[in-house]
């Protein structure tokens, strides 16, 4: 079976290198260099990756066929496809599908919505909207992100404590009030770390002065 891995987007620099879309939750293996990728339509390649790079979270591509912007301007939509085993595509997923799916913990906790993938030059993140709408990235590798279900509408997450907004809400601080018994007892800690200034400016600096007339 095909697996669409990206559309070839917009031309970028003069040398033939490619913007693409990507469609893939894994482009480091699919456009690893000497990857040979066909091509829909049929005509337009195979194509062989020479070399790949992220720049402002895009990943631009150059192919050992296209070569000048011309040609590069000239190979725009055409996508770029693997194939892949059956029992491969029955868990695969395209970025788009991420997009509404609900975001939870190991516990099953309802921790927010996602609503996107960004791709970053260190690796992608998952953008999730919080339950209080908050706007948060998880580090979208599986020990964070164990579980992508699409059919189920749900994506489970294990992040680290304090990545997520609701971890810092659910701190209890103590504080203590104004006016209150705990805040009687800090000022008075407070009062006895002072330093003592009796014997340099007050009655005893009088004394010592007296005794010296």
């Amino acid at each position: 079976m095909e697996l669409t891995v990206a559309t070839i987007g917009r031309a970028h620099g003069l040398r033939g290198e490619v913007a693409l879309d990507l469609r893939t939750d894994d482009p480091e293996l699919r456009l690893a260099d000497g990857q040979v990728l066909r091509t829909i339509p049929a005509s337009a390649g195979p194509l062989t990756v020479v070399s790949s790079r992220v720049q402002n979270g895009r990943w631009h591509v150059a192919f050992a066929e296209i070569s000048g912007r011309t040609a590069a301007e000239q190979a725009r939509g055409i996508e770029l496809v693997v194939d892949v085993d059956s029992s491969d595509e029955e868990d695969a997923w395209y970025p788009h599908e991420l997009a509404g799916l609900r975001a939870e913990l190991l516990d099953g906790t309802v921790v927010g919505e996602v609503v996107g993938l960004d791709h970053l030059p260190a690796h992608d993140m998952l953008v999730l909207r919080e339950t209080d709408g908050t706007r948060t990235l998880v580090p979208f590798v599986r020990v964070m992100v164990p579980v992508v279900d699409v059919a189920g509408g749900r994506v489970v997450l294990d992040p680290p404590g304090g990545l997520l907004a609701r971890d810092a809400a659910n701190l209890e601080v103590a504080i203590p009030e104004e006016g209150s018994a705990a805040a009687a007892d800090a000022a008075e800690a407070e009062d006895a770390q002072e330093p003592s200034t009796e014997g340099t400016d007050g009655a005893d600096s009088t004394d010592a002065s007296e005794g010296g007339r």
